[in-house]
């Protein structure tokens, strides 16, 4: 009997064993389980900021190519307005080197009460021109 007894208490210590082994896998099953569930969730989560940093690259191209057409509009009317702004300052140049524009400035400067030397610096003529253009005026 002291062997069977024997033989039973290695079945049962064997049996216990070998449910402990069953648990410590199932435990170890249970936590692979948990952390595949994690990785999934990670996984759709990079999954969905993907797709969100494409459609926003998208939008950020659109408005990028839009903002270059608006650009180019910009600078071609700017180039005109600058053509145009040439095109006034030589008139205005024109107009100011004009002799009947100067000498109304000069007449215009002494009814105001300015001496000759003001009136020659304002107009870039000599003193002597300035006044030539006055004698002329009150004769």
């Amino acid at each position: 009997m002291s062997s069977s007894l024997v033989l039973l208490f290695l079945v049962s210590l064997t049996e216990l064993l070998l449910l402990v082994v069953v648990l410590f896998f199932f435990m170890r099953l249970r936590r692979s389980e948990s952390l595949l569930n994690s990785l999934q969730e990670k996984q759709e989560s990079l999954l969905r900021n993907l797709h969100f940093n494409a459609e926003l690259e998208q939008e950020l191209v659109s408005t990028f190519e839009k903002r270059q057409t608006e650009l180019g509009r910009l600078n071609s009317a700017l180039e005109e307005r600058i053509l145009e702004v040439k095109r006034l300052l030589q008139q205005t140049e024109q107009v100011s080197r004009s002799p009947h524009f100067l000498r109304e400035v000069i007449l215009s400067g002494r009814r105001q009460g300015k001496s000759v030397p003001e009136l020659a610096s304002s107009t870039g003529l000599s003193v002597d021109e300035v006044e030539l253009i006055l004698d002329q005026a009150s004769q």
